[in-house]
């Protein structure tokens, strides 16, 4: 819950592939108290059936960057060259040599006390997109 001297962060994920959310996919969760600070890991989660991480660490008073890493590697492994398969638009292995070509996803976002930032990604096996949701 946010307060008045600390930012908040939620995340979910949707598998663009599949039309669905991504359940199963570690996040963690890191913060600096400015842009020269070092990175303070805070912990981390797993998304749910509906793709949310709905445990994440609060964030530590004076949080001025945080990142989230996305471990999706493991997520696309099991089903990636079945879905790039059934896609004739995207052959199952490219420049990569797997079906994945983003293991991880990394997002870095500056915050500001008080404010709450939803981050969904929307993830499919060649690429993803973020933005600031509510």
């Amino acid at each position: 819950m946010s307060t008045d001297t600390t930012a908040s962060v939620s995340t979910h994920i949707l598998d663009t592939s599949a039309g669905r959310p991504a359940e199963g996919v570690a996040v963690r969760l890191a913060a600096r108290s400015g842009r020269d600070a070092d990175w303070r890991a805070l912990g981390g989660s797993a998304t749910d059936a509906d793709g949310r991480c709905k445990d994440l660490p609060a964030l530590p008073e004076g949080t001025t960057h945080v990142r989230l890493d996305f471990e999706v590697e493991a997520y696309f492994a099991p089903s990636a060259r079945n879905q790039a398969e059934a896609q004739q638009d995207a052959p199952a292995h490219r420049d990569s040599g797997t079906g994945v070509f983003f293991p991880e996803v990394a997002i870095t976002f500056a915050v500001v006390p008080g404010e709450h930032y939803h981050v969904p990604l929307l993830l499919n096996p060649f690429g993803y997109s973020v933005y600031r949701g509510s």
